[in-house]
């Protein structure tokens, strides 16, 4: 007798999070945009604005367009799985929330008449994190390195040539939040940043 095949919820937190980003966008075409605006964009704005905090964590949330939500979440549905299985929803939520937080502040301090909405922060930082799937103690994996220098060396070289509406600082803060959290993760798993406390 043949066994059923069925379908699983295998990933409950980027299921979740793609999910969000949807209803988001859909929402955003529900209320004219003026919803992604409000609540799911970040922006310079007075810190005495409570949405002003809130925003700096859901504006990964926003996307401009179809296009733009497709292009992030096919990234994010890819890789986010893997890393889910291997660190946990807990540990990954926490490197989304602060990879939107540190490229929601950088942003809007060195670029306050501009908004910042998508997830393409989360996508570079799962790039590098994924590099560090194979991490050993005393060793630097050759995947991270030829990864950091092909995706984060590309970034550089668009943001200095190239004049489009793609965040290229916000992708090379992804990485580097990736890269931090790839190394932080894979030693508290190894136990040596306990060890290194005492």
């Amino acid at each position: 007798m043949k066994k059923k095949i069925r379908i699983s919820f295998n990933s409950p937190l980027i299921l979740g999070f793609a999910i969000a980003c949807a209803a988001v966008m859909l929402l955003g075409q529900l209320t004219g945009r003026r919803s992604t605006v409000l609540l799911f964009s970040t922006r310079a704005a007075s810190w005495a604005d409570p949405l002003m905090y809130l925003r700096l964590f859901t504006h990964v949330l926003g996307h401009a367009d179809w296009g733009h939500l497709l292009a992030n979440m096919s990234y994010i549905l890819l890789l986010g799985p893997i890393l889910e299985e291997k660190y946990g929803w807990k540990d990954l939520l926490l490197v989304i929330a602060v990879t939107a937080f540190v490229t929601g502040v950088i942003h809007n301090v060195l670029f306050p008449g501009t908004i910042l909405l998508g997830a393409s922060g989360v996508v570079f930082a799962f790039i590098l994190l994924t590099s560090f799937t194979e991490f050993r103690e005393g060793e630097i994996p050759l995947t991270f390195i030829l990864v950091a220098v092909l995706y984060l060396g590309q970034q550089i070289w668009d943001g200095l040539t190239v004049r489009d509406n793609v965040s290229n600082l916000t992708h090379i803060i992804g990485g580097l939040v990736g890269s931090a959290s790839g190394y932080l993760l894979n030693m508290k798993s190894s136990g040596s940043l306990y060890s290194s406390r005492r």
